[in-house]
């Protein structure tokens, strides 16, 4: 079952998950090369992650005893979802305006 949307909405509403992902954009990570590159402890980088697996942002692979973090694509389909519904009303209500503008300015067209 995909994470909710609240979910994954609340887990990138933290700045330093937010920096944990753009780390993980260019591949995966272990959490101690994580933690050396960003401004928090090893043990609140492992806490970030975790929320952002909860979220399904992320998913955890094992090589060796290292635990490796990448970014999973699908997880930010609910993120997308979101924001689609927000950019389809937004071209609807800019083309209802356009067609009004457009009506306005040329009268002698609506008239057809």
């Amino acid at each position: 079952m995909p994470a909710s949307t609240a979910a994954v909405l609340d887990a990138l509403g933290d700045a330093t998950r937010r920096s944990i992902l753009d780390e993980l954009v260019d591949g995966p990570l272990a959490v101690g090369v994580l933690a050396g590159r960003l401004p928090v402890s090893r043990p609140a980088v492992s806490q970030h992650l975790r929320v952002l697996k909860n979220a399904e942002l992320v998913v955890e692979s094992v090589n060796g005893t290292r635990r490796l973090y990448r970014i999973n694509p699908p997880g930010f389909e609910v993120v997308r979802r979101y924001f689609d519904r927000f950019w389809a009303q937004t071209l609807d209500n800019f083309a209802a305006l356009a067609e009004a503008e457009a009506a306005r300015d040329n009268p002698e067209e609506s008239d057809r």
